[in-house]
């Protein structure tokens, strides 16, 4: 949820965040729609509309496949807007945030002084006022609408697996768990790397910071080339720490596909035996 050392900035965003909810749940409906009608569509297809159905089954006439074919684009255009509005309204609420909390930094930096100022490392200060408020794009746009739309459209499309095919929604509701606690796993050791990796790049900035200021005695002294190779190294040393850093970040999709592999696995032997069996239609 939103971070309370956030919360007292981010004010302007909540407005963004529930018309991203809004848009989410809305999104997560037209999927249904659309999944609904393509279903449709395929069993009308093998039950002899498009042709190619059994010969001793009579053939649904083309009323009754125009219908689904118009649901089903319309599903396709609904979600195209609504994926864009969302994407839209996500931005413009981490832009908010991001501006808020710059102007709150500058404001804080004027009132602790010059006397305060010089006992830090500007060069780490200008790192938390560009990149480090960058880095709020991702939580701002992309988690927290994501963190509403994990409880409502989960909920939604159980509701409709339930009133379908009760079984196919129970082999769901208990192997959803499964990916949260896979990625909560993930996400502990990302954080350790991340926070690593940002003192990494603090160390650098002073490092750049002190060799900028000191070039003209360095290159009087014949030190240049040194501090330039020790910059080069720690360079390397940061990307390096960043790729294992983003390596591991990236399990996060693996894991989320392999625990809904596993899901929609289940999901597919079960209805197939049951279809094969004959207790269940297409």
């Amino acid at each position: 949820m939103l971070d309370r050392r956030l919360a007292e900035h981010a004010g302007a965003v909540r407005p963004w965040t529930a018309l991203c909810a809004v848009l989410g749940t809305l999104s997560a409906l037209a999927v249904i729609g659309q999944a609904w009608a393509l279903a449709s569509l395929i069993a009308i297809g093998f039950g002899g509309g498009f042709g190619f159905g059994s010969a001793g089954r009579a053939a649904p006439t083309a009323s009754g496949v125009w219908p689904w074919l118009v649901a089903l684009g319309c599903c396709v255009a609904v979600r195209a807007g609504l994926a864009w509005a969302m994407e839209a309204a996500a931005f413009r609420a981490a832009a908010s945030v991001k501006s808020a909390l710059r102007v709150g930094l500058a404001a804080h930096l004027m009132a602790l002084g010059p006397r305060w100022l010089a006992t830090r490392k500007t060069a780490s200060l200008v790192t938390l006022a560009t990149r480090g408020v960058d880095g709020l794009d991702g939580y701002f746009a992309r988690y927290l609408p994501q963190v509403v739309l994990s409880a409502t459209v989960p909920a939604a499309v159980l509701a409709v697996l339930f009133g379908a095919d009760w079984e196919s929604g129970l082999i769901v509701l208990v192997t959803l768990p499964l990916i949260p606690l896979f990625l909560w796993l993930v996400g502990v050791a990302t954080r350790t790397h991340v926070e690593r990796r940002r003192r990494a790049l603090d160390v650098l900035a002073g490092h750049f910071l002190d060799v900028v200021a000191g070039l003209p005695d360095l290159l009087v002294f014949g030190r240049a080339r040194a501090q330039a190779a020790a910059i080069r190294r720690a360079t390397d040393e940061d990307r390096a720490a960043t790729l294992r850093t983003l390596r591991l970040a990236f399990l996060s999709s693996l894991v989320l596909e392999l625990a809904s592999t596993i899901s929609v696995a289940m999901v597919a032997v079960g209805i197939g035996l049951r279809l094969v069996a004959g207790t269940l239609d297409l």
